[in-house]
């Protein structure tokens, strides 16, 4: 079973075009309790309408056996605008993405990974042979050395320079790209690192970017990573 964020996510969770981007919304509450109404089952994921206190409400979850009638609550929850199933053909004005409470599964993958589950928002390549140049300058580093001396690193400015692998535009305000410069191991993680900038971007494209070094940190709802680069500023 799949644990939400993700886009956002990411997340969440493209979470297709420009016009199907949905915009995160941060919970009044983390939790969401109500009467279930009516039950979707698509493509690994339950979606839920609910009669809760405020009235009724869309929710999806991974996927899980509930039953109509049921009275359940559903935690960690992100709310989504506008957001885009493509596994029912149907967009959602509002919706509440959350785990069942008490339903564990295993993590696979970060929060905004969950939303383009989803949604299929997050847009990936083959990543294949790569190899970048590494960035010329001060505090220059490569993937590899940002994810296995992230302590050392810690809160301070880095720049790297790779090729964008994976991208998950517009979750919690920013952009999630995934970058590899042919350093490190797939085998151990070392190979890829996430930044979040407000810059633009594509897949595909190699670019250097500039930002600080966070470990460790939780971005609630299922958000949480070891190591990433935050507030970063892209150039080509």
């Amino acid at each position: 079973m799949k644990l939400l964020w993700a886009i956002c996510m990411i997340v969440a969770v493209t979470f297709a075009g420009a016009a199907e981007k949905p915009a995160a919304v941060p919970p009044a509450a983390g939790v969401v309790k109500g009467e279930v109404l009516e039950v979707i089952d698509a493509s690994g994921f339950t979606y839920l309408r609910l009669k809760t206190r405020n009235g009724e409400i869309w929710a999806s979850v991974p996927k899980a056996t509930v039953g109509k009638g049921a009275q359940i609550t559903i935690e960690n929850v992100i709310v989504m605008k506008d957001f885009k199933s493509k596994s029912l053909n149907r967009t959602f004005p509002v919706i509440y993405l959350g785990n069942v409470a008490g339903a564990r599964g295993s993590a696979q993958g970060a929060g905004h990974d969950m939303a383009a589950a989803h949604s299929g928002l997050a847009s990936t390549m083959d990543a294949g042979d790569i190899q970048v140049e590494r960035a010329k300058g001060a505090n220059a580093r490569t993937v590899a050395e940002i994810v296995t001396k992230s302590a050392e690193l810690k809160d301070k400015p880095v720049l790297v320079r790779g090729r964008i692998v994976k991208y998950n535009p517009g979750i919690m305000g920013k952009n999630w790209i995934h970058l590899r410069d042919g350093s490190g191991s797939a085998a151990d993680g070392t190979n890829d690192i996430l930044v979040t900038t407000t810059n633009p971007a594509k897949l595909g494209d190699v670019v250097t970017a500039k930002g600080l070094v966070r470990t460790d940190k939780d971005f609630g709802a299922g958000y949480s990573y070891k190591v990433l680069i935050e507030e970063a500023t892209l150039q080509p």
